[in-house]
């Protein structure tokens, strides 16, 4: 993302800039307004608010984010994992906006795992760095948490760019923290294209899989699906009138 620098005019001779005349009302007015605009602007692109950068991805990118489907399926986990949603961790790119729309809930704690460098966090997710409540990890190794430390955990936008050897080994440790079950967040096949910035920044272009190719992989690793979270978040989608717009997958944790 570009840096977000306000601008500095007052340098050099701007461009109304006059030694010799004075300024005539309607420039001065004129004036005042543009800088009204530029403080406007300017604060509301380092405002920080939660979804904002995700919500400016989309816009420019022309993607859906599925770590922006989590945050609209909130409601609905909660009516699927009931008390498993008390303690949570969210694993993906822009945890912080999980985290922080997570710890919003009442009764509800939660962490969070970056898989990637954050090179453009804002002051809320430092923050939350700082705390240890977000840490920057590679899935690619064991996580730094004690077997059963999380009741659920939640993942996106992270799987799609492992390759199968890595998550021969990333899956079984997400089964490994959890107490009650794992919530996948998947992209859809021809949803996303390969791009230089992803290859550039995650390694390798994101590999949308389908449903059944995920199916077949949870069952050779022998992870199960969790048939009861599933029936329970399909009940609470139709009652809810919410369709997902990435894959979910809901697996039991490692007994």
């Amino acid at each position: 993302m570009m840096s977000r620098r306000p601008v500095n005019p007052s340098r050099g001779g701007g461009l109304f800039s006059s030694s010799k005349s004075k300024s005539s009302p309607l420039l001065s007015v004129g004036l005042l307004v543009l800088g009204g605009l530029f403080l406007v602007v300017y604060l509301h692109k380092g405002s920080g608010r939660s979804g904002s950068r995700l919500e400016s991805v989309n816009r420019v990118e022309g993607e859906y984010l599925c770590t922006e489907e989590v945050q609209r399926a909130i409601p609905i986990l909660q009516k699927a994992y009931g008390d498993s949603l008390h303690k949570v961790l969210h694993v993906g790119p822009d945890t912080c906006y999980v985290v922080s729309k997570l710890l919003k809930e009442e009764e509800t704690e939660a962490w969070g795992v970056e898989p990637y460098d954050i090179e453009d966090a804002d002051s809320n997710c430092k923050a939350l760095i700082r705390k240890g409540i977000v840490r920057v990890s590679d899935i690619k190794f064991p996580l730094p948490y004690r077997p059963k430390s999380f009741s659920l955990v939640i993942v996106s936008d992270a799987l799609d760019f492992l390759s199968p050897r890595y998550l021969n080994k990333t899956l079984p440790d997400l089964a490994r923290v959890s107490r009650d079950g794992i919530a996948i967040f998947t992209g859809l096949p021809g949803n996303q294209k390969a791009k230089v910035a992803d290859v550039s920044k995650f390694g390798r272009a994101a590999k949308m899989r389908s449903s059944s190719w995920w199916v077949k992989f949870f069952q050779q690793i022998n992870l199960e699906e969790n048939e009861a979270a599933s029936k329970k978040f399909e009940q609470a989608s139709k009652q809810d009138s919410y369709v997902p717009r990435c894959q979910i997958f809901h697996l039991k944790s490692l007994s």
